[in-house]
């Protein structure tokens, strides 16, 4: 890594190479998912993340997108976590391309969301993960997470985790 990545908000003029950066991953993540077409969120990029209630940062190195996260407001879709109507974000779409990775660039994103959540005023960041990408719950156990729920599922074992600010 010659130049240390600069982290920035998405903007409009970032969208089309974003996309493309982050749908990337996905396929290469989950194989399966990106053959469902695209998801809500990015389909509506610009409306959620630059100017609707979502966050999306990019880290760029020599001019080209080396990682990327985003937040969103988190819409309650699993009934059996329950945040006392705490503000709560969900974050979304962590993925720093391997040559970048074990240098601190995805704590880096992160601790710079979340402080974008913090001057928002949430109160709870949530997300989940699954067991089967490697280094995942450490990496949000060393950010401060704590796991609050893994399903039954032997295929995903989705692994749900938050931490309160």
């Amino acid at each position: 890594m010659n130049q240390r990545p600069g982290i920035q908000a998405v903007t409009a003029a970032d969208i089309p190479e974003t996309l493309i950066f982050v749908l990337h991953a996905r396929a290469e993540l989950f194989p399966k998912l990106s053959a469902s077409g695209m998801p809500p969120d990015l389909a509506q990029f610009e409306a959620t993340y630059v100017h609707g209630d979502g966050q999306f940062l990019i880290a760029r190195a020599e001019g080209q997108i080396v990682g990327a996260i985003g937040y969103l407001p988190y819409d309650s879709r699993f009934p059996r976590l329950n945040f006392h109507d705490r503000k709560t974000i969900e974050v979304v779409r962590l993925f720093v391309l391997p040559a970048f990775r074990r240098f601190g660039l995805a704590g880096e994103l992160y601790r710079t969301l979340e402080g974008m959540a913090q001057a928002k005023g949430v109160e709870v960041v949530y997300l989940h993960t699954h067991p089967f990408l490697p280094g995942a719950i450490d990496f949000w156990i060393r950010q401060g997470f704590e796991v609050v729920d893994v399903e039954a599922d032997p295929v995903w074992q989705t692994t749900h985790m938050h931490r309160p600010l």
